[in-house]
């Protein structure tokens, strides 16, 4: 299941964070930091320190940002969500080679183990800033390249193997968390979410009096119970 978010954050919430990111007392370390034994060898970026206040303050922009954003919800049906990591590839700092994310993570605020379904990457700066840096997915029989505008956020299947690509010019800034779902079937979550989206369009058509015909009322009944039957809330 792979989607593509529009306008998590908006322009201004993205030279908020901009700001904090590109200030001269940033607190920049070694992104291996938190990557794992097979994933360390194959990174070479850098991540704001988790415990500085910067880190702190763009946490909180980024959970209210999600918070109040109705598709994101329907798309990850989150029970946690990893702290939210903040990321820079410039420089010789400037590379992810393939890996596969941790199944189980330890946040650090909330304190708490996270399984990760959903892996999310949150753009901070638009694709013209920077060459190189796709998001490369490997799927099936293909391999996704992702590249989006400041404030837009991609999920996909954190079983996957993936990579960024080398930026081979300016500065490319995300952030980056795993999301634990209520309901951990990829499968599942995908056919919720286009039950969700069909019933936008017929709640749509159907404009104020969605709530009186049968068809609309059943099938909103229908995602409930699948809901209720596959999610562990």
């Amino acid at each position: 299941m792979f989607l593509h978010l529009k306008n998590i954050l908006t322009q201004d919430e993205v030279q908020s964070a901009r700001t904090l990111l590109d200030a001269q007392d940033a607190p920049w370390v070694d992104g291996r930091t938190s990557a794992g034994g097979q994933a360390v060898a194959h990174k070479r970026n850098e991540q704001l320190a988790q415990d500085s206040a910067q880190s702190h303050e763009l946490r909180a922009l980024v959970l209210a940002a999600l918070q109040r954003d109705a598709l994101f919800f329907s798309a990850a049906l989150p029970k946690k969500i990893f702290n939210p990591l903040f990321t820079r590839y410039s420089g010789s700092s400037n590379f992810y080679g393939d890996h596969v994310d941790g199944a189980v993570l330890r946040s650090r605020s909330p304190d708490q183990w996270v399984r990760s379904d959903i892996s999310c990457t949150l753009y901070l700066t638009d694709p013209e800033e920077y060459d190189g840096g796709e998001l490369r997915i490997q799927e099936a029989h293909s391999e996704r390249q992702v590249k989006l505008p400041a404030g837009d956020l991609v999920l996909y299947p954190s079983s996957t193997v993936h990579q960024v690509a080398p930026v081979t010019r300016g500065t490319r800034l995300a952030s980056f968390f795993w999301i634990e779902s209520m309901v951990r079937s990829t499968e599942q979550r995908l056919l919720l979410w286009n039950m969700d989206m069909d019933l936008l369009k017929l709640r749509s058509r159907f404009g104020s009096n969605e709530s009186s015909d049968p068809a609309v009322v059943g099938l909103t009944g229908t995602y409930h119970n699948l809901l209720r039957m596959w999610a562990d809330a």
